[in-house]
């Protein structure tokens, strides 16, 4: 036998040996989840302590090594409370406790701002996970007063809440985000407040399945209206790849919309339509094999474009509740496909090591990619629907 036929031989029986190691049996997700919300406390310490007493966190500049900050009534501010929240829950860290406390201190006057669409985002998921954990009628108050102040953004002319105020570009814009903040009036008409919220939270609901939505149930960002006639004028995207495009977060916001919209009200159709979106995200071709978007569905450089892990997040906890509304089979496949998520976001490829990112759990979210704002770091809803998406995991499927 020759010397290049023995070095053949040898190298195959490498490669077979190689191919024969049984692979790592992945973590159960219990311990998964409990790894992850152990790092989310010590990070969040962090991230603490590196923000200042009268701001809340936002993301995080590498070029100066530092958190980047906000103040209340920008869009993300109840994130960051709610997130604190959603540890102490499995933690009961009290320290932990004791921040969130402190932030929705700060917070709480936001339940009088009429600036945007918004506070669904700022009050309910800071107010409303409080209220849900600890019962303070105060806190209550708090929701209900944010429910005011966001009906007077109602159109009735379009049927929908108008996200930003009229400007150059646009004369009425409503944004797919807003399906979002229907649950804060929701929850609110079936916690005695009016009846009115509820019946506006449909209506806005039946208008952007009328007009937000393509034929493959893929989303328009941005739908422009002329509030006097009620016509849509244009539809077109923010920031977004394209107007025509599938802007990832975006489809994030209403699967989760959409899906929450049938937990009140039992409306076959809303389910039906999450559960399009849904086979939209799923089985789109450019959808990446670990499960995280990039961020647009139709980015012109696919392969190479960025992933955005706060459409992942979002995914993954409308993924889950999407789940306890199907038949055994469908929730099969969206719960795989959510675990597949959850445990991408739980690798080193997005997931910090402890004291990296500022304090925040993970990186590789794209805020606004067009307008160059927020590309490629970490962002606090991002880490507020991971958390939800892990707890919700753990109620549910465990």
């Amino acid at each position: 036998m020759t010397k290049k036929v023995i070095a053949g031989c040898v190298g195959l029986l490498a490669v077979l040996a190689v191919c024969a190691t049984p692979k790592e049996k992945p973590k159960p997700m219990s311990e998964l989840i409990e790894e992850d919300f152990t790092l989310a406390s010590q990070q969040y310490k962090l991230l603490m302590k590196n923000t200042p007493a009268l701001v809340m966190p936002q993301t995080f500049d590498y070029k100066k090594n530092k958190v980047v900050t906000s103040n209340t009534k920008w869009w993300c501010s109840g994130f960051y409370p709610g997130s604190l929240l959603y540890i102490y829950e499995y933690t009961k860290d009290t320290a932990i406790k004791s921040e969130a406390l402190r932030r929705l201190g700060i917070l709480e006057k936001e339940k009088h701002y009429t600036g945007n669409h918004d506070l669904g985002f700022m009050m309910f998921c800071s107010f409303g996970n409080a209220y849900r954990l600890f019962g303070n009628p105060s806190y209550k108050t708090s929701i209900d007063t944010a429910a005011m102040s966001l009906i007077t953004r109602y159109r009735p002319a379009i049927k929908s809440i108008q996200s930003w105020d009229s400007s150059s570009r646009f004369k009425c814009p409503v944004i797919i985000d807003n399906m979002m903040n229907l649950e804060l009036l929701y929850w609110v008409s079936d916690h005695g407040g009016d009846a009115k919220y509820k019946e506006i939270a449909i209506n806005h609901a039946n208008t952007t399945m009328k007009n937000h939505y393509r034929p493959d149930y893929s989303s328009y960002h941005v739908v422009d209206y002329d509030l006097q006639t009620g016509n849509v004028l244009k539809r077109v995207t923010a920031q977004g790849a394209a107007n025509e495009s599938a802007w990832a977060r975006g489809q994030g916001w209403g699967l989760y919309g959409f899906t929450m919209m049938y937990r009140f009200t039992k409306d076959k159709r809303y389910l039906d339509f999450a559960n399009h979106i849904a086979d939209f995200i799923l089985t789109h071709p450019n959808m990446p094999e670990d499960g995280v978007p990039y961020w647009d569905f139709n980015a012109p450089n696919i392969p190479n474009a960025l992933r955005d892990v706060s459409a992942a997040s979002v995914i993954a906890s409308g993924l889950l509740e999407l789940g306890q509304y199907v038949s055994k089979k469908e929730q099969k496949k969206y719960v795989a496909s959510a675990e597949k998520i959850l445990r991408s976001l739980s690798s080193d490829k997005y997931r910090s090591k402890p004291g990296e990112n500022g304090g925040f759990i993970l990186a590789h979210s794209v805020g606004a990619l067009p307008l160059k704002s927020e590309v490629d770091v970490p962002l606090t809803y991002a880490d507020y629907y991971f958390l939800e998406a892990l707890k919700r995991y753990k109620d549910w499927y465990l």
